[in-house]
This record gives structure tokens, sequence and C-alpha cells, in this order.
């Protein structure tokens, strides 16, 4: 028993020794634990001491009606019961443990539970009729009930603290089991001092020291216990069911037994239904706020659903929410569709970071220039939405303010940022329908854009018709080709005075078996629009040259010309395509005469006289069509590698012929006799369009043009109609005439690049052959005067 009591003494002081040491040099998070645990320690080896000197130097009272040393054992109890209090304390102070007063309570009721179950089960054990220890069973000294219930809840804190922290957790179940141990320990002194014997004495001082040997060996290195699993839907109530059924099955041994359950076992019964209730009301609130948090949450990502994260407008899904709520309610709302014209350029030219600030500012005016209870939406890119209550005298005047407002400079730091916007509106018609309502706004806003930008379109439900028209007719399109409802036909251009026809210009023609005729000016801009206009360029071309190769080898000597529409000039691969026609129509290149509108021209010049001039290096000829239109200026036209001006139409219909002034002679048109001069001078060849009457004929003969085109000399024709003119043309009573070749040639390199050859029976050109091409796509395009006369 001595040698017992001093080893497990030694044991014991050194590890309280470290314990104090340890707790001593750390600070930081695990401070306070450490000091908790230490001062356990202490408790626990004086405790040990006393009822170890007790032990061995009292007097041996060990039966009779004053067995035992009551007095030092309840000292030995109390301490014990400090010191598993101290204990406990110090696994709450560990880090990631009690985060907070909720969390520290949870885990106190959690172990509270436990530990009732365990106390319940050992006085079950210990009491009558059970008595596991028979007449050992300490029944002399009520103190060590303070002894019991603090080992218990040491255990169940311990178990508690163990089970809910994350891994690795060996150190800290190291930590957990040596304070349980040695409250266990001093609880074994305690009941031996009391009345069990100094046998039992020296098993609780072998647990004391044991237990603070492990507590000393954890605390060196032990790690927080971490994130605990506190999860109040998932794993929250599993800890109740082992020590409800240990409680429930230690009731029943015991009234099986014969027991009776005193006030201590009904103490112990209520506290743990009172624990239990504690924690499921902690736990029920624990769901609430969860579910407070969830509901939150899903309100803040519904709002962020619905809104646009740039401007903070509402975005799409916004807005539909708020039209299917006006429909639903039948309140009359009217939708503005707004579109910010250019701002592509913002973007390309001033980069994103620029856009975004631009769009956020438009988000700014919007927001707060709208009436309550209007709302304002992002649709996407530079696209926004207006939803007005009320009918159109509500919403013109928003749809007005609005144009103003957004078309205002939005400052920037490296320099204001002009913007103009455009508006398409609607409103339901009879049932409200969202889509539809959406559709017809979007419907007004691109009317809007073709009809020149910074404007309000209503809608009309002739947009429908044109719509339905412009799809139809895109859909048809794409097979005329393979169904053979294209054709060509030629509008002559005459020889001027004899009016003997000396070319023509190829005009495209569409005729639908169900829709009829279509007008060139609706379906050559579609075709641009679709990406068509090179397929039909290539057929335009072929069917032209083929048609040039018969009437030159019926001995006819005429030239053709064929319109190049922008997209086509600018391919790369335009200029292969049109030698490749030339070599297999066998045509001679100066009899095929490629015409460039003035809108080509202002579109990209650099680029447009590299690709003219590839073209003319091919032999062809080029002309620039509707001269006088609006778009050529005189420097840009020196530059152009072109042969022939084509004058426009207004340039010699718009004018009344004018008479000489001081001399006699016929009137002129003098806008036309200036481009006649000016075509002279830079060696070009001249061709009046547009000749309807004889006075507008005899003005431009007075003015020098020797070639005209329009109605006077004939409409657009089949081929085997200008071909009968062409036989007419050259009968014995027909007068020869020339082709329409350059006079003179320009500085430069226009002699340079002509080639000597000409079409058997053409007159030869007075200084070389018509000039060579460039390299493009040639587009059978009608200039839009010419769709106006078909």
């Amino acid at each position: 028993m001595v040698a017992t009591a001093v080893l497990s003494g030694l044991v014991a002081a050194g590890s309280a020794a470290l314990l104090t040491w340890s707790a001593r040099r750390r600070s930081g998070a695990y401070a306070t634990a450490r000091l908790l645990v230490a001062g356990a320690a202490v408790l626990a080896l004086v405790s040990l001491l006393v009822g170890v000197t007790a032990t061995v130097t009292g007097p041996p009272r060990w039966a009779g009606p004053e067995a035992g040393h009551s007095g030092w054992a309840e000292l030995v109890a109390a301490g014990t019961a400090l010191a598993g209090l101290a204990f406990c304390g110090g696994l709450l102070r560990l880090p990631g443990a009690g985060t907070g007063a909720a969390a520290t309570g949870r885990l106190v009721l959690d172990g509270l539970v436990v530990a009732t179950a365990l106390w319940f089960v050992g006085w079950v054990l210990c009491s009558e009729p059970t008595r596991l220890l028979g007449a050992a069973t300490p029944v002399a000294c009520p103190t060590i009930l303070l002894a019991s219930m603090s080992a218990a809840l040491t255990t169940g804190l311990a178990v508690i603290v163990v089970v809910r922290s994350a891994a690795p957790r060996r150190r800290l179940a190291l930590l957990a089991a040596g304070g349980t141990v040695t409250t266990w320990g001093g609880l074994a002194v305690a009941a031996g001092l009391c009345q069990a014997g100094p046998a039992v004495v020296a098993v609780g001082a072998v647990l004391t020291a044991l237990g603070l040997a492990a507590c000393a060996v954890a605390a060196r290195r032990v790690g927080p216990p971490g994130q605990l699993d506190v999860d109040p839907i998932g794993r929250d109530g599993e800890y109740a069911f082992v020590p409800m059924f240990g409680m429930a099955a230690s009731a029943m041994y015991h009234l099986a037994q014969g027991g009776r359950f005193d006030a201590l076992a009904i103490v112990a019964g209520s506290l743990e239904g009172f624990a239990l209730v504690a924690r499921q009301y902690l736990t029920l609130n624990d769901v609430r706020g969860y579910a407070a948090r969830l509901a939150e949450r899903e309100r803040h990502f519904r709002e962020l659903a619905h809104t646009d994260p740039l401007t903070g407008l509402a975005n799409r899904r916004g807005l539909l929410r708020a039209l299917h709520r006006c429909a639903e309610a039948g309140v009359p709302c009217v939708l503005l569709v707004l579109d910010l014209d250019g701002f592509k350029n913002v973007n390309d030219m001033r980069g994103h970071d620029v856009g975004d600030a631009v769009l956020a500012e438009v988000g700014l005016r919007l927001r707060g220039n709208l009436r309550p209870g209007d709302l304002a939406a992002r649709l996407g890119g530079d696209e926004f939405a207006v939803l007005v209550h009320g009918g159109h005298a509500e919403a013109d005047p928003v749809a007005e303010r609005l144009l103003a407002l957004l078309g205002r400079p939005y400052e920037q730091l490296d320099g204001p940022v002009f913007l103009s916007v455009s508006i398409g509106l609607a409103e339901p018609a009879g049932t409200p329908d969202v889509e539809l309502l959406q559709r017809n706004a979007d419907l007004a806003l691109r009317y809007a854009k073709q009809r020149g930008k910074n404007r309000i379109e209503r809608y009309d439900a002739a947009y429908d018709q044109l719509l339905r028209r412009r799809t139809t007719l895109e859909h048809e399109l794409r097979g005329a080709i393979d169904r053979n409802e294209l054709r060509l036909a030629f509008q002559p251009v005459a020889s001027l005075p004899s009016v003997r026809p000396v070319g023509a210009e190829a005009l495209l023609r569409w005729h639908h078996p169900e829709l009829g005729n279509v007008r060139p000016d609706e379906f050559i801009p579609l075709a641009e629009e679709c990406g068509m206009i090179s397929t039909l360029g290539a057929w335009v071309l072929h069917q032209a040259c083929w048609q040039l190769s018969r009437w030159l080898a019926d001995g006819h000597d005429v030239w053709v010309s064929v319109n190049v529409s922008p997209r086509e000039l600018h391919a790369p691969e335009y200029v292969v395509q049109v030698a490749e026609a030339l070599r297999t129509h066998h045509v001679p290149p100066q009899r095929l005469v490629l015409e460039v509108t003035e809108h080509a021209v202002a579109t990209d010049l650099d680029e447009l006289i590299r690709r003219l001039a590839a073209l003319r290096l091919t032999g062809v000829r080029i002309a620039l069509d509707d001269f006088g239109a609006g778009y050529s200026s005189l420097g840009q036209l020196r530059r152009l590698p072109i042969d022939i001006l084509k004058i426009d139409h207004s340039l010699v219909a718009e004018h009344e012929p004018v008479r000489p002034v001081g001399r006699d002679g016929p009137a002129f048109a003098p806008m036309v006799d200036i481009v006649m001069r000016l075509g002279h001078q830079l060696g070009l060849e001249v061709i009046a369009e547009g000749v309807t009457t004889p006075t507008e004929l005899a003005a431009v003969v007075a003015a020098g043009c020797r070639f005209g085109q329009g109605a006077l000399f004939g409409w657009g024709v089949p081929a085997e109609h200008l071909e009968a003119m062409l036989d007419a043309a050259t009968s014995p009573a027909a007068r020869p005439t020339q082709l329409p070749v350059v006079p003179a040639q320009r500085s430069g390199d226009r002699s340079a690049g002509r080639s000597a050859q000409a079409a058997p029976g053409a007159p030869v050109p007075p200084t070389g052959d018509p000039s060579l091409s460039v390299n493009q796509n040639v587009g059978s395009v009608d200039s839009s005067r010419e769709m106006r006369q078909a």
C-alpha cells in the first residue's frame, strides 16, 4: 500500500508539475484551456495526497459504526469535484469547441444528458437491492455524491467533445480520457476513505496518477478539436438515444429486482428530461435561425437572379416577371425597348471599361428619371427596356424624355462619349400577351433603327406584314437559282446622236410563281443582308458573259456592263471569278464593264483603289455609276482607276436646259456639260443615265455626251429583244457608230496598262485598248434608279 501510494504520488506530482510548467510557458488560444487543465491537475494531486496520507497515517477504522475517514473523504470528494469542473472548463475553452455562448451551452447540455444517464446507471448499480459493491458500497459519506456527479459530467462532456470534433483527434481523445480517469480516480479515493478500504484507495491513487500522466502527455501537443458537428438538422439528436436507452434499461432492471426510486433517482430523471428539453429547444432555435437565414439568402439570390449586376436595373427575368404581373392583374402597361446607337464603336475605340461605365451611367439615368411604379431593365448588351404603367398618353412623354436624356454626353476621364438612342414602343392589344408585347416592341425598335435611328417608333400592324414578306423572300431567294426563277434583262446603251445600241447593262429580275415579280430594290438589299449577294453576283456574271459571247459570235459589235455590290467588290476571290468567267465564255475582257456605285467609293477608298486596280489588270473596264448622287469628290475621282463615268439621272432630269449666253446654239444641260468636261480632262468616257425625253436627249447631245441610257432608248428587255434591236441597228440603213472607249489617256499608268486587243468589228480606241481590272466579286446589282425603272 505504501509503495503504491508513494509511486502514484510521485507520478501524479510530476504530471501536475509538467502541466503547470506548460501552462505558464504557453500563450495564445490555448492559454486559458491549459491553465484550467493545470488547475484541475493540481486539485487532483492535492486530493490524492490528502487521501493517501489519511489512509497511510490515520488509525485503521474500517469496521464498526464509526468506520472510515469520513472527514478526509469529504475533503477529497470536494477536491475531486472541483478538479472535474476545472477540467470540463478546460475542454470547453479549447479553440473550436465553445465558439460562443450558444455553442458552449449546447455542449454542456449534451454532456449533461450523457452524465445524468451515466450517474443514474451508477445509482441503480449502487442502490438497494442491486448493490454491486455489496457492503463496500459507500453510503456513510453523502459528500462523495458531488465527486460522482463531477466524474459523470466530466465523462459525458469528454465523450461529446471527442465525438463531435473533426479528425485527427487522437491527442484530444487522450486528454479527455486522462481528465475522465483522473476524476474517477479521485472518486475512488474518496469512496475508499469513506468506507471501502485501503484497496479502493490504492486503485483510486493509481487511476489518478495514470490520468494525470495522460493529460501531461496530451497537453504538450494537443491540437484544437476543430469545427464541432452541431448541425441542428443532420446528426444533432443522435447523442440522446444511447443515454436514454441506458436509463430506461437500468430503471426497468431496478424495478424488476424489486427496487424503489428515491429522491436522488427522481432528481436524476427530471434533470435528464429537462436537459433534453432544453437541448431540443436550442435545436429548434437553431432550425428557426437556419430557416430564416435560408429564406433571406433565397430572397437575396432570387433578387440577384432578377437584377443586372452592372447597372443594378432589372434583367430580362425581372422584366418578364413584371410583365406577367401586369398581365395577371389586368393593369394597362406600355413597353419601351431602347437600343444605344453606335455603342459598339465605344467598346472598339475606347475599350470595354469605358463601355461598362457608359452602360452604368445609362442605368443611373433611367432609374432616376422614371415615375414611381415604372420599371427599367437591361436586356443585354446595349439594349434596355422600360415598362410604363398606363396607356400611350403616359408612355409618350416618358419616351420623349428618355430620348433626350440618353442622348446627352457621357462624361468619361478621357473625354465625353456621344450616343443617341432608338426607341420602339408597343402596348397590348386586347388580351394581354407578354411574348407578343415583347415581339411588337422589338419590331418597332427595328424599324426605328432602319428609319434613321435617334427616334421613337410606335408598333404598327403593317410591320408584321413587312416582316413576314421579308422572311418569305429570304427563304425563297435561297432556292431561286436552282428553280430557274431568275433572269437577266438588258437595258441598251445608245450612241448619240444616232441612238444606235452599242452596249447593254445587265439587270437582274426575279419572277416567283406565287409572289409574282419581285422588285430588285426589294430583294437585292435583302441578298446583301443575308449574305447571298455573292452567289447572285456570280450567277449574273456568268449569265451576262454567256449572253455576250453569243452576241459577239453572231457578229454584233456590243459590250455588256454588270453591277458590282460593295460586298462583292471587297471579297478577295472576286478577281479570280471575273477572270474565270471571261475565260469560260471566251469573252474579250474589254467587252465587259463592271459598274461600281458611288456608295462603294464612300466606304474604304484605299481598299477600293486596290481592288479596282486588280480588276483592271484582267482587261475589263470599270464604270463609276450614279456619279453626282452625292458621295464622290473630285479628289477621289482623280485617284480612282476607272474608265467610264455614268452621270446620275438627277443631273440630267432635275435641271432645265439653258441656252448659251451671248451666242447662238441649242440648249444644253449645264451639269452634264460640267461632268463632260471633267471626264474628258481625266481621260474618261461619259454616259448619261436616265434620258427619258427628247428634250433631255437634245440637252445631253448639246453638252457633247456621246452615249446615253434610259427609257427613251428602251427599258430592260430580254436578251432576244435586245438582239433584235442590234440586228436592226446593223441593217444597211443604219449608221455606223463606235464603242464607248476612252478617247484620251490620263497621265500616269493608264496607257501602260491597256491591251491592244479589241473585239472583232469594234473601233480601236484612240490611245490603246480598254483598261485592265481588279480582283473582286462581280455583283449584278441594279442601281437604285434602275430598280425603280424596273
